[in-house]
């Protein structure tokens, strides 16, 4: 296949995320991880070319040779005996350093765009060898659906149906985002134990409807907020605010921080928290909500 395709990837949050102070042979601490994709997208547009070329919208502060679709689109080259002969061009609209999975998400759109390119499955076990290699989060955006992940939270363990269309408000502070590194770092100097995920999960097997969106609401679960926190208060006077408004169900950091979400009983009420965390407090914050994914 060769021309223009375009593609757009959404980000995620973790309805669980449980860090372990055990690592693995890689030095990869053991995470468990249960994600859900979210509508707030990217875009990456990839074309022919004479080489790899890689723009990212806006400027990032990093050559694109450092970059994780630079990473990706080389290592499935290599991988599939191709030359990564294409212009890559990624409009961020998700937020960096927020523990929205942006920078993993484009990676895994360059797989799915380069492996069907090539003439390869995106979810063919080369690709996911190589979105293995590339970050923990990016084989769950190679299929963006509600999962189940283990090892370092890169290793799918389970899916379960898509409940596209919960209420999500995603509010940033107004300083920079959370090094996950940094994150990492703090969590070890003072590591928790973290609780189990069955009850979750078991959940999600049920099928998440309206109705259930108070019980996935109770059970949001991240041990490493803790960690964010310390390195950006401002996330932990958020998660306060958020879980003290009128229609937020619950409320919680994802991944690393620093962006906080809430699950809400209604758009109506994703849209006031939305608007008031922007006037009243100078927050960064977006209205969305769960999605499905097309492929």
């Amino acid at each position: 296949m060769r021309g223009r395709q375009i593609v757009q990837t959404p980000c995620k949050v973790n309805l669980y995320l449980g860090i372990h102070a055990e690592k693995d042979s890689r030095g990869y601490h053991r995470v468990d991880s249960v994600m859900v994709p979210v509508g707030l997208y990217n875009t990456i547009t990839v074309e022919d070319a004479p080489q790899l070329m890689i723009t990212h919208t806006p400027a990032l502060d990093i050559a694109g040779e450092k970059t994780a679709v630079w990473k990706a689109a080389t290592l499935l080259a290599a991988e599939l005996g191709c030359q990564p002969n294409v212009a890559i061009t990624v409009e961020n609209t998700i937020p960096d350093q927020a523990g929205l999975g942006g920078s993993s998400a484009d990676a895994a759109a360059t797989l799915r765009v380069l492996a069907k390119r090539w003439g390869t499955d995106a979810l063919d076990p080369r690709v996911v060898a190589v979105a293995r290699r590339v970050g923990a989060d990016v084989p769950f955006f190679l299929h963006p659906v509600p999962s189940l992940l283990l090892g370092a939270g890169d290793t799918l363990e389970e899916t379960f149906d898509e409940f596209a269309g919960m209420p999500i408000a995603l509010v940033l502070p107004k300083t920079e985002g959370v090094s996950t590194t940094e994150a990492y770092d703090t969590f070890d100097a003072a590591p928790t134990q973290p609780r189990d995920y069955g009850e979750l999960c078991t959940l999600l097997r049920s099928g998440v409807t309206e109705a259930k969106y108070s019980q996935v609401a109770g059970l949001l679960y991240n041990n490493l907020a803790a960690a964010a926190k310390t390195l950006c208060p401002e996330i932990a006077e958020i998660e306060k605010w958020l879980c003290a408004q009128a229609g937020v169900l619950g409320a919680m950091v994802s991944g690393s921080g620093s962006c906080s979400f809430a699950i809400c009983s209604s758009h109506d009420e994703v849209a006031r928290v939305v608007q008031e965390a922007q006037k009243l407090h100078g927050w960064r914050a977006f209205a969305t909500k769960t999605v499905g994914f097309d492929g």
